[in-house]
């Protein structure tokens, strides 16, 4: 029955999803009537990353008019702890560079390695060569490979909404969906062992390995399944 709930939620929540993007000349770092509406929370106000928000790696995203960027990177995440959401996000990748991060959520620390305790997923240029099909961008790292062709051209900002109800993970980017994953019995593709897979909650944040990647409005609506 739980299952059966988490289904219909997340089916309503992907069709709403899938209508919101990013417009231009929305005020940037700032929540919608919609989201204030609907109890997002804004974690970057455009100014600085905030120590009451997040922890761990924040010399590491130097801000920059408006948005911040990773520059010596480490783990980013935020100090409260998320379970079933909605977040949204904005990235640019850069032109010379596989800019190469990853979305850390339900992470257990930020001393351990969030694609296994926890999950990654992916961030990384469309256009990138040889890589596996589970690192492209969007993907959870070794267990979901997603779909590609949804990016912007390099240098242009990209719209990411990710929505996880329990095992259901759905990543859109620029109101595609690129990965619609039930994740109870997944199995990693990869030879290596994922023990945070199926955390029921964690920290969310950005893994950055030191490509300039940019980041921007940057928000999350915290979901309560019904019982």
């Amino acid at each position: 029955m739980k299952k059966l709930v988490f289904a219909a939620l997340l089916t309503a929540l992907c069709a709403f999803g899938a209508s919101v993007q990013a417009q231009e000349g929305q005020p940037l770092n700032q929540l919608t009537e919609q989201e204030k509406a609907l109890g997002f929370e804004l974690l970057f106000d455009g100014k600085e990353l905030s120590p009451d928000i997040w922890q761990s790696a924040i010399d590491g995203y130097p801000v920059k008019d408006g948005y911040f960027v990773c520059q010596k990177g480490g783990n980013l995440l935020t100090k409260k702890a998320y379970g079933d959401f909605i977040f949204r996000f904005e990235f640019k990748e850069p032109k010379d560079t596989m800019g190469n991060n990853g979305l850390g959520i339900r992470a257990t620390s930020p001393k351990l390695d969030a694609a296994y305790h926890g999950m990654e997923l992916q961030i990384i240029a469309d256009d990138c060569e040889g890589i596996a099909d589970w690192q492209r961008h969007g993907s959870i790292y070794g267990i979901v490979p997603a779909k590609r062709g949804a990016q912007n051209p390099r240098g242009e900002w990209n719209y990411e909404e990710v929505i996880a109800i329990g095992p259901f993970i759905k990543v859109f980017v620029n109101g595609q969906c690129i990965v619609n994953a039930d994740i109870t019995n997944i199995k990693p593709i990869h030879d290596a062992e994922h023990p945070g897979l199926h955390n029921e909650s964690g920290f969310i944040g950005f893994l950055g390995h030191g490509d300039p990647v940019e980041f921007r409005n940057i928000r999350i609506l915290a979901l309560e399944p019904k019982k």
